[in-house]
């Protein structure tokens, strides 16, 4: 998962890197803030830099914050990802003339335009991943290590439930009153009026469909009643019943 970045780190070991082992770990953070971060002055890399620390975790906890990553300490993972995303922009920025002359692989005969938008997308960038795990988290959609996938899935449940052609659709099936978004409390903000809106909407979607299934539920059940309060005796077995 993050074997290119790490090699463009060079970091020594860029294929066994195994953030779950909790020594490598500690000392890979350790390596990457004293080489390719250095948010901190020398002098203050003391907590970080003692990894036998029964406290070393709380340590992390507020490296993590004092570099502005939008996980938490906990999502390993994500914030590992983040963390080296952020070193690249660093060593980029310290040898921008040593990169910059540099030309990407070289591309394939194939001049057709991708069919796929995302696949242009830098899925390497913190802030992408940033709005996509706020995305995936609002929407509730599971969490993968690919963020372009997790991207995908967003893109999919927006276009059932919220394209023109899927509320005309659903219109169809049934017409219902105009409801004002502006009525329904949403009980949390995304600080984005947009994304507010849409999981407004999302919201009375599911109610409209629980509504729905509810509505199903409820015809099932009388019809198994029906048959119940009805036995038919067959005296052949000489007992009432089917």
């Amino acid at each position: 998962m993050f074997r290119r970045k790490l090699t463009a780190l060079d970091y020594h070991n860029p294929s066994g890197f195994d953030c779950k082992d909790e020594t490598e770990f500690r000392n890979f953070i350790v390596w990457l803030e004293d080489q390719k971060i250095r948010h901190y002055k020398i002098e203050d890399r003391g907590n970080l830099r003692n990894i036998h620390s029964s406290e070393w975790p709380k340590f992390f906890e507020k490296y993590v914050q004092d570099v502005s990553c939008p996980f938490n300490a906990q999502d390993r993972q994500e914030t590992v990802d983040w963390l080296l995303g952020l070193a690249v922009r660093f060593e980029y920025g310290d040898n921008v003339d040593k990169y910059k002359n540099c030309k990407p692989e070289a591309a394939s005969n194939n001049t057709e335009k991708p069919s796929d938008p995302l696949i242009n997308l830098d899925s390497n960038n913190p802030d992408f991943k940033a709005g996509v795990m706020a995305l995936a988290n609002l929407l509730q959609i599971q969490r993968h290590d690919d963020y372009l996938v997790m991207l995908k899935a967003i893109r999919i449940l927006i276009q059932e439930r919220l394209t023109p052609e899927a509320i005309a659709k659903a219109s169809q099936a049934k017409e219902g009153l105009p409801v004002s978004l502006d009525k329904h409390v949403l009980g949390f903000d995304t600080g984005d009026a947009t994304l507010n809106e849409a999981a407004r909407i999302l919201r009375l979607l599911h109610v409209e469909e629980l509504r729905e299934l509810q509505t199903r539920i409820n015809e099932a059940i009388v019809a198994v009643q029906a048959i119940i309060a009805d036995p038919r005796t067959d005296h052949r077995l000489g007992k009432v019943g089917r």
